[in-house]
């Protein structure tokens, strides 16, 4: 028999923005399905109509797109196996639960929602908080196993509303194999009966998503762990549904932590600490609350990919940056861990700090290029960005620096107070006519011709260069000023000469006095 092709899928709810915790299953579904030359699906599964939000599906195929995993399947990519709305897949679900009442492994129940929480109270009142509808309840509730069957032929020919439960069997030993976590056994007695089909002709999760992973042939489900505790249900409707031979392999990813590593991350968390969750900025439809995202926050969507992966893999070696074809190329299920990974927001930071470092000068400059209102020369941006990349952290902090644009308004009084002094204007006159003669005005020369006056007036480094810094940018401290001054140009220098020195000079003149 020929091995089985790699098919997995991305099964989300558009219940509301896609979390940073989704976008890591989707992410580890796209490795592992590019690694292994299979098919990577997006299926949405919108069975809970009740919770459906407006605009949510768009968004995260907006997430995937922006995050570089193309689909190969999906709502907005057809394949052979669609639809891929679980809602546009309604009428599949009824004939497999049918099929699951003929066999005898799921029944109808007819209990309304007064009858189950009349039981949980009276199961409280009996000290048995955790009352559920299992093999042993069911035998008290108002279901087609303690129902005649005439009573139960008339019930839905009156179009009474009703639910169908798997029928769990009592005292039985479910093993799956988890390709992270190894064998998991869990025996029947542990589970309830859990409803499969419900009273608006929708399937829940548990059905539908057996059905269709078994109908889209998908290998692998590769999930969050908070889908453990459901996966011995879903092997059992694979058994009784006669499929075994087929069932996927089944892998749980561990959660993402908060950054003090108590608990799942969630939306509070971010907001409390100021950081996204979410890896596109989103608008609630009904309250009209912006939560922000990465994409608007300035990170690389090669960046928060990356950062994405380390939470819960690691390659085995010391390597931290990742392309998304080095991942491919890296990513194995058997690298995921265990135990949960504590998410860090200042990790994050310094993923897109790399990330920035390792693009072209031109890059950068096509980037920053949109962020400024007038027009600029590229190969100037490509100059800025060569001197402030090894400083920012974002896009946006390359261009913070206005002295690259214009002569500086404002300057480190700190600076001023403690550097300039009564000789200072003599001083920057002095050095202003060296670089008149500059005709190179390359960074070796400005550098040169510096050090040059600095031996010849027997003068310090520090007496001199902080007040060429603050005559160019203002500022006591940055990138090489040497550097700065060649890419602002000889002319500009001179301008800046002519404009600052007398302005500091008065200010230091005007200062001396009050004191």
């Amino acid at each position: 028999m020929s091995e089985r092709k790699v098919r997995v899928r991305f099964a989300p709810s558009p219940t509301g923005p896609l979390h940073i915790g989704g976008v890591r299953t989707a992410l580890y579904n796209y490795l592992f399905a590019k690694k292994n030359n299979g098919d990577f699906i997006l299926r949405i599964e919108d069975t809970d109509q009740a919770r459906y939000v407006k605009g949510a599906e768009e968004y995260i195929i907006s997430a995937l797109n922006w995050c570089g995993l193309e689909i190969n399947e999906g709502p907005v990519k057809n394949g052979s196996y669609g639809p891929y709305r679980q809602s546009e897949r309604k009428d599949l679900y009824k004939s497999y639960a049918d099929n699951l009442i003929k066999s005898q492994n799921a029944y109808y129940a007819f209990d309304t929602a007064e009858d189950l929480e009349e039981m949980r109270e009276m199961a409280k009142k009996a000290k048995m908080p955790n009352w559920q509808y299992n093999s042993i309840t069911r035998n008290n509730m108002k279901n087609s196993l303690t129902l005649s069957n005439e009573e139960v032929e008339e019930k839905l020919n009156n179009g009474e509303p009703y639910t169908i439960r798997i029928k769990m069997p009592r005292n039985e030993d479910v093993r799956f194999h988890d390709e992270i976590r190894g064998w998991v056994i869990v025996n029947t007695n542990n589970m309830d009966d859990k409803v499969i089909f419900k009273g608006d002709g929708m399937p829940t999760y548990h059905l539908a998503n057996v059905v269709d992973d078994y109908k889209m042939k998908i290998s692998h489900v590769i999930r969050g762990e908070e889908w453990l505790p459901s996966a011995p249900l879903h092997v059992l409707l694979y058994k009784y549904l006669n499929w075994e031979d087929v069932m996927p392999k089944f892998a749980h990813l561990p959660l993402i932590l908060k950054p003090d590593g108590n608990g799942k991350l969630s939306k509070r968390d971010g907001d409390r600490l100021g950081f996204p969750v979410f890896p596109l900025q989103w608008k609630d439809p009904s309250s009209g609350e912006i939560s922000s995202g990465y994409k608007e926050n300035g990170y690389f969507s090669e960046a928060f990919v990356n950062m994405l992966a380390f939470l819960g893999w690691n390659p085995g070696n010391a390597k931290e940056l990742y392309s998304i074809e080095e991942l491919i190329n890296d990513f194995s299920l058997e690298r995921v861990g265990k135990s949960g990974a504590k998410f860090d927001p200042e990790k994050t930071k310094w993923f897109n700090q790399q990330h920035l470092r390792n693009k072209s000068n031109n890059e950068l400059a096509i980037l920053m290029q949109k962020g400024i209102s007038h027009e600029t020369d590229i190969a100037y941006l490509e100059g800025v960005a060569e001197l402030m990349k090894e400083r920012a952290v974002f896009v946006n902090e390359l261009l913070e620096d206005d002295y690259f644009f214009s002569i500086p308004e404002n300057f480190d009084e700190k600076t001023f107070r403690k550097k300039w002094k009564e000789n200072s204007f003599e001083i920057m006159n002095n050095l202003k006519s060296v670089f008149e003669g500059d005709d190179e005005f390359s960074v070796s020369t400005i550098e040169s011709n510096f050090k040059n006056f600095l031996e010849a007036n027997s003068l310090g480094m520090g007496a001199v260069l902080p007040c060429f810094r603050l005559i160019l940018t203002g500022k006591g401290m940055g990138p090489s000023a040497f550097a700065i001054a060649a890419l602002l140009g000889k002319k500009e220098v001179l301008k800046r000469f002519e404009s600052k020195t007398p302005f500091f000079n008065e200010l230091y003149k005007e200062k001396n006095k009050v004191q």
